[in-house]
């Protein structure tokens, strides 16, 4: 998936009136998402998504994974795009669903084994991909 095909994605997923605007959300969800997930993973991710988005999950990386549930993540999502946590919980939908559809089912399985059962959700599954 091309980047302007990643953000055209997240565009009409989260029914955002600009490319712009689907960019900064994007940005903050991988960010956020970034600091969840362990570093080398993070990398592996990274070389699956389109260079901008890549870069923007390598200037995240933390030097150790964060543990926080997906109220957290939200509220993290919120505070970088100034929304409210149930705005951002749409935000992050649609971005890590758009996330889902871009990388590899082995890739996506090994993000979601290491986050809890409730982010599925925000990816658009159920559970591990199939």
């Amino acid at each position: 998936m091309q980047h302007h095909e990643y953000l055209a994605r997240v565009r009409e997923l989260g029914e955002y009136g600009s490319q712009d605007e689907a960019a900064k959300v994007t940005e903050a969800v991988l960010s956020v998402l970034a600091q969840r997930i362990n570093p080398g993973e993070v990398d592996d991710l990274a070389s699956q998504l389109p260079g901008p988005l890549g870069q923007t999950l390598a200037a995240a990386k933390p030097q150790r994974v964060e543990n926080f549930g997906i109220e957290e993540f939200c509220r993290r999502v919120a505070e970088r795009i100034g929304a409210r946590p149930r705005t951002a919980e749409w935000d992050a939908s649609a971005v890590l669903t758009t996330l889902a559809e871009a990388v590899s089912g082995g890739e996506l399985n090994q993000i979601l084994s290491q986050l809890p059962s409730g982010y599925a959700g925000l990816f658009g599954r159920a559970d591990l991909a199939g």
